[in-house]
């Protein structure tokens, strides 16, 4: 990728300051090579040099990717910063420094499109497994058989409300597995637990215990 130095740099909002602080004029006319090695010789002029010469680019990179202003901030601080920590790592023959760290760019703007990914998808699965398992329901009448209301509560119900209630938020099991152990449908059973939550409810309120509203 090719961009030209000043106007890449221009982009960077930290470029002007970083662009005449601690850049000594021994560096504004050295090779990426001799910018590297100076590097790794702990020499912060040189990397002053090397980021006022490729952070806006960097940057660039970063910010139409990420389509983030601070997280673009964030990359650019790590790709100097590995490059202050492992100079080695940029090999000459193999390129310029500054298609080097846009690679480094690219690759670490990549691990955090695919974190967010994979975060997203996490919470969607955890939000589609609470709503189908009635996890907010099923979460209040366990919080309620833990007060010791619930069961002297279950003798208001059928034999088949009870029985799939008892399997499915007592006994832990899942929709279809409580389905399974009572051979029945799991729309039969969830629409029994459902029912039979809401009478378990009532009969709850009618004994003085206070429960949330529907």
């Amino acid at each position: 990728m090719t961009t030209d130095t000043n106007s890449s740099s221009e982009n960077h909002p930290d470029a002007d300051g970083l662009r005449n602080k601690d850049v000594k004029r021994d560096y504004t006319e050295a090779s990426d090579a001799a910018l590297v090695v100076s590097i790794g010789r702990y020499q912060q002029a040189a990397l002053a040099e090397a980021y006022r010469r490729n952070a806006g680019a960097v940057y660039g990179l970063a910010k139409r990717l990420l389509s983030d202003h601070a997280r673009a901030e964030e990359i650019v601080q790590e790709v100097f910063i590995r490059l202050w920590n492992e100079p080695e790592r940029f090999d000459p023959d193999r390129g310029t420094l500054r298609s080097f760290l846009l690679a480094q760019t690219h690759g670490r703007s990549v691990d955090v499109i695919r974190s967010d990914v994979a975060r997203r998808k996490r919470e969607e699965r955890e939000t589609r497994e609470q709503a189908e398992g009635g996890y907010d329901l099923g979460r209040e009448v366990w919080d309620m058989a833990l007060a010791g209301h619930v069961r002297d509560a279950m003798s208001v119900l059928n034999p088949g409300e009870r029985a799939a209630i008892e399997l499915a938020y007592f006994g832990g099991r899942t929709y279809k597995e409580a389905a399974d152990e009572l051979g029945e449908a799991e729309g039969t059973v969830k629409s029994r637990i459902r029912v039979g939550l809401k009478r378990l409810r009532a009969e709850l309120v009618e004994a003085g215990v206070t429960v949330g509203a529907d």
